[in-house]
């Protein structure tokens, strides 16, 4: 408690507390009076390194998690996806009285920094801790956790139907995807709201509800052309080359294919005689000389877009622009399965109304909706098609996949408590 500021404090005393049921001042005072335990489990949680690559380290953060569920009641498993080449994901379920709605609560274990990374370790600065996955997602676990011993103080978790999935490989997905994501899903298609908790959406001081994510589609392009001297480039016999076809297309794209909430980056690429990648399509390579016309080039970029609509839509038209070939040269892209978007539905726009319900009893900030085109992929995209989905439950933090990497850790209770009474309050929705 000694870490918190006096603001935080306030926020926390206000009149609308008045607001709020006895159950829910329960809460409130244990958020706060466990603030330093829960600073610590972050601790200790972000100091055992668990890049997704790093399947023993994902574990024992699981392991980690599953010590603390367990003494609250849930019923934890560990699945193994040694088939997608990933550590696994964690599992658990706390059954109450089968009469409120059933919450899915959605996190991951790993991060972007491997052991090879010189960004290990915490520091504090402040109010703020430095890290890896401090604020993504480690930080979203402890919010998780923190409301949850929210509401066991208050007595509100013995009758909340509640399922969570933490994910070992949110930050680089095993293969095949089906596989990876298949207990998500079905999980999914058994609850009646969904809560992720990567970081709170804040922008110039303000904080943001995030009803919607969009997609992330990898896509693949190769271009091939006739190869003979420079000197007979654009000529009937030898045409264009690979590079300058796959420039074309590229090209195109940048000018025909704008709409909102669309994007489509071109990650790397190569061209020359010969130009491809490697198995893993992470490393292109090319040789060739000024005066030899390019035989091949290839290219990788994602797409990102907002509704299953859109994603088609821009499909079809980047099929197309990619068969307009040069003369002398052929292309082909093909398209990988990936996450798909979390459209902005209704019914996710209800759950942010009734969070903000629960900030204006808390006397917080109400939350407005989040540009989604801000925000990159995430789990909770591969539920939203079934289930009322509400991301971004997680702290405030920045600087996510990079060094230096921070979170908030006075937004730790305040994030904890948003959630033991938002949870506690749909759990005591009839279904």
């Amino acid at each position: 408690m000694k870490h918190l500021p006096l603001l935080l404090l306030a926020a926390f005393a206000t009149p609308a507390a008045a607001q709020l049921s006895p159950a829910e001042r329960t809460m409130q005072a244990t958020v706060t009076a466990q603030a330093s335990r829960h600073e610590a489990l972050l601790e200790r949680l972000v100091r055992q390194n668990s890049g997704t690559l790093n399947l023993a380290g994902v574990r024992k953060v699981g392991d980690t998690v599953r010590a603390e569920l367990e003494p609250l009641g849930f019923q934890v498993r560990w699945i193994d996806m040694a088939a997608t080449g990933r550590a696994g994901h964690l599992v658990a379920v706390h059954r109450g009285n089968g009469r409120g709605k059933r919450i899915l609560l959605i996190a991951h274990l790993d991060t972007v920094f491997e052991p090879t990374s010189p960004f290990q370790g915490w520091t504090r600065q402040g109010s703020r801790a430095i890290g890896p996955g401090s604020g993504d997602d480690k930080g979203g676990i402890v919010v998780i956790l923190a409301a949850l011993r929210a509401m066991q103080a208050a007595g509100t978790l013995k009758a909340a139907d509640i399922e969570i999935v933490m994910t070992g490989d949110e930050e680089r997905s095993g293969k095949p995807l089906a596989t990876a994501r298949a207990d998500l899903i079905a999980a999914g298609k058994r609850a009646d709201v969904a809560l992720e908790y990567e970081n709170l959406a804040t922008e110039a001081g303000r904080e943001y509800g995030s009803t919607a994510r969009r997609s992330s589609t990898d896509w693949f392009l190769s271009t091939s052309g006739r190869t003979g001297h420079s000197s007979a480039v654009f000529g009937s016999e030898f045409g264009y080359g690979a590079i300058y076809e796959l420039s074309r297309i590229l090209d195109t794209f940048r000018r025909e294919l704008p709409e909102a909430n669309l994007t489509y980056n071109v990650g790397v690429m190569a061209g020359g005689t010969p130009a491809a990648f490697d198995t893993d399509q992470l490393v292109a390579t090319a040789t060739g000389k000024p005066n030899i016309i390019a035989d091949s080039a290839v290219a990788r970029g994602d797409l990102r877009a907002l509704t299953p609509e859109q994603i088609a839509r821009v499909i079809d038209r980047m099929t197309a622009i990619v068969a307009r070939h040069l003369p002398g040269t052929d292309a082909r892209i093909t398209f990988a399965p990936g996450y798909p978007p979390m459209a902005p539905t209704a019914g996710n726009r209800a759950v942010l109304a009734r969070l903000n319900a629960v900030n204006r009893d808390l006397g917080l900030p109400e939350l407005t909706e989040f540009d989604p085109a801000k925000r990159g992929a995430a789990d909770s995209s591969f539920v939203a098609a079934d289930v009322d989905t509400l991301a971004g439950m997680g702290p405030i933090s920045g600087k996510a996949h990079a060094e230096g990497e921070w979170v908030d850790l006075a937004s730790l209770p305040r994030q904890a408590l948003r959630s033991a009474v938002l949870i506690s309050r749909l759990a005591a929705d009839k279904r």
